[in-house]
C-alpha cells in the first residue's frame, strides 16, 4: 500500500508540473522560460474568457448549469460516444456542491489550470476545412480528432469535401476555363476581355466547350486528397513530438510538403487538365488521347513542365492562407465572440473566402507562369524558355500586370465556389450520417 500511495503521489506531482510546464509555454509572450505577473494575469484572462465561451456552448437550454445530458449530446456533437454512466463521472469530478450539475464557478475553477488548447469545442467550430474548394487544392489539410480517426469520421469528411469539390468544380468550370484561356493567349498586343473570352470559345466550340478540362480537374480530386491526408499525417509525426499539441509554424511545414508530396504525385494530371481546356475542338479524342500524344511527342518530361513554379506557389499560398485565418479567427475571437465560440456559417465562410483569396493573390504569378510552360510546348515548340527567363519576357512585355492575367474570372469564381461546397458539403455529411 505503501508503493502504491508514492507511485500515485510521484503521478500527481509529474501531471501537476507537465501541466504548469503548458502554461508558462502558453502564457509566455517574451519566451524568456518564465511567466511573470504581466504575462500570467493576461493568460488568465484570455483563458477564462475561453472557458467562458465553452461553458456556455455546453449550456444548451441556456439556464447557467451543465447537466450530464447536455455533456453527453456535446460529446457526440464531437463524435466522441459516452455511456450515461461515463458522462455522471465527468459530471462528478467537476461537481463541488453534489448538485450532480455544474455551473460556472465550478467550471472555470476545475479548469482554470488547464491549458487552453484541450478546449475541443472551440477548436470543432474553427476548423479550417477542406469543404472551401476553390478548384486550387494546395491549402493545408484538415485537422481530425482521436475520435474521428478511430470512428472512421475522418474518411466520410473527407467523402464528403471531395464530392463537394467535384460540383463546386463543374459549376464554376467555364471561369475556370476563360481564366487558363486568358492566362496563355492574352497580352498586351493580344487583348481578351472576359466577355472577348467566352465569344471565342463559344464560336469556336459550342457551350460545352466551357467545360472543357473538368473531367480530369474532378478525377484528380480523390488522390490528390487521399495521398495529401496521409503525407500529412506522417509529417505531422515526423515533426512533433510525441503527445505534444502541433504548433501553427509545425502544421504549416507539415501541411506544405504534404501539398507538395500530393503535387508530385498527380502533376501529370495537372499537365493534361491544361492541355485539355486549351485544346481545339477535334485535337484530341479524350484525356488519354491526349496522354499518348504528348508522350509520342514530347517524351515524359512534358508531364512535369511548370512543375517548379507550381511548387514554389505552394508556400506563399499556404502561408498567407494559414495566417490571414488564424488572425481573422483570433480577432473574432477577441471582439466578438460574447456567448459562444461558434461564429456562424457567414463569418466562417467569409474567413475562408479572405484567406484563400489572400493566398492566390501572392501565388498567381507562379500559378500563371506555370500554366504557360505547361502550355508552350503545344505553343511553341522551337522555343520553351525556364520559369525565370518565362516571368522576365512577361514582364518586358506586359509590365508586373501581365503576370496577373486571368485574375478577374479566377475571383470571380471563389465565392459561387465556396457556396457550392459548403451546400453540397451540409447534404453529403446528412446522407453520411456525419453528426454536426
Amino acid at each position: 500500500p505503501l508503493c502504491v500511495c508514492v507511485c500515485v503521489r510521484v503521478c500527481k506531482h509529474l501531471h501537476f508540473i507537465s501541466t504548469l510546464q503548458k502554461i508558462v509555454s502558453s502564457g509566455d509572450q517574451n519566451k524568456d522560460g518564465c511567466l511573470d505577473f504581466n504575462e500570467f494575469t493576461k493568460y488568465l484572462k484570455e483563458h477564462e474568457k475561453k472557458l467562458w465561451l465553452t461553458f456556455k456552448s455546453l449550456d444548451k437550454n441556456d439556464d447557467g448549469r451543465i447537466d450530464s445530458s447536455e455533456i453527453q449530446q456535446s460529446l457526440a456533437e464531437l463524435g466522441i460516444d459516452v455511456s450515461r454512466e461515463d458522462t455522471l463521472k465527468i459530471l462528478q469530478s467537476m461537481d463541488i456542491d453534489g448538485t450532480m450539475m455544474v455551473d460556472w464557478n465550478e467550471w472555470r475553477e476545475h479548469f482554470l489550470l488547464c491549458p487552453a488548447h484541450n478546449l475541443e469545442e472551440i477548436i470543432r467550430y474553427w476548423k479550417h476545412s477542406s469543404v472551401l474548394d476553390i478548384g486550387d487544392s494546395i491549402a493545408i489539410p484538415d485537422e481530425f480528432t482521436e475520435e474521428e480517426k478511430s470512428t472512421g469520421g475522418w474518411w466520410k469528411q473527407l467523402v464528403a469535401g471531395a464530392v463537394a469539390g467535384a460540383v463546386s468544380r463543374t459549376g464554376t468550370a467555364p471561369l475556370d476555363r476563360v481564366k487558363v484561356f486568358m492566362q496563355v493567349h492574352s497580352s498586351k498586343a493580344n487583348q481578351i476581355s472576359l466577355l472577348g473570352g467566352f465569344k471565342q470559345m463559344i464560336v469556336e466550340g459550342g457551350v460545352t466547350s466551357l467545360w472543357r478540362g473538368n473531367g480530369i480537374n474532378v478525377l484528380k480530386i480523390a488522390p490528390e486528397t487521399a495521398i495529401k491526408f496521409m503525407a500529412y499525417e506522417q509529417y505531422k509525426r515526423l515533426l512533433s513530438s510525441e503527445g505534444a499539441k502541433i504548433e501553427t509554424h509545425q502544421r504549416f511545414l507539415a501541411g506544405s510538403l504534404a501539398g507538395a508530396t500530393a503535387q508530385t504525385a498527380i502533376y501529370p494530371m495537372e499537365v493534361l487538365k491544361t492541355r485539355l481546356t486549351l485544346r481545339k475542338t477535334g485535337q484530341y479524342a479524350g484525356m488519354f488521347d491526349c496522354a499518348k500524344k504528348i508522350l509520342r511527342k514530347e517524351g515524359v518530361k512534358a508531364f512535369y513542365k511548370g512543375y517548379v513554379p507550381n511548387l514554389l506557389g505552394i508556400l506563399p499560398y499556404a502561408g498567407i492562407d494559414l495566417a490571414v485565418y488564424e488572425t481573422l479567427k483570433n480577432t473574432w475571437l477577441a471582439h466578438y465572440a460574447t456567448d459562444s465560440a461558434n461564429p456562424g456559417v457567414l463569418v466562417l465562410l467569409g474567413c475562408g473566402t479572405i484567406s484563400s483569396t489572400c493566398g492566390q493573390l501572392a501565388s498567381y504569378p507562379l500559378a500563371l507562369v506555370r500554366t504557360r510552360m505547361q502550355a508552350q510546348a503545344s505553343l511553341e515548340p522551337s522555343n520553351q524558355p525556364s520559369m525565370s527567363s518565362l516571368m522576365k519576357k512577361i514582364v518586358a512585355k506586359d509590365g508586373v500586370f501581365g503576370l496577373y492575367r486571368g485574375i478577374l474570372p479566377n475571383f470571380m469564381k471563389v465565392i459561387p465556389a465556396v457556396s457550392i461546397s459548403y451546400v453540397v458539403y451540409e447534404y453529403m455529411k446528412s446522407g453520411l450520417g456525419i453528426s454536426k
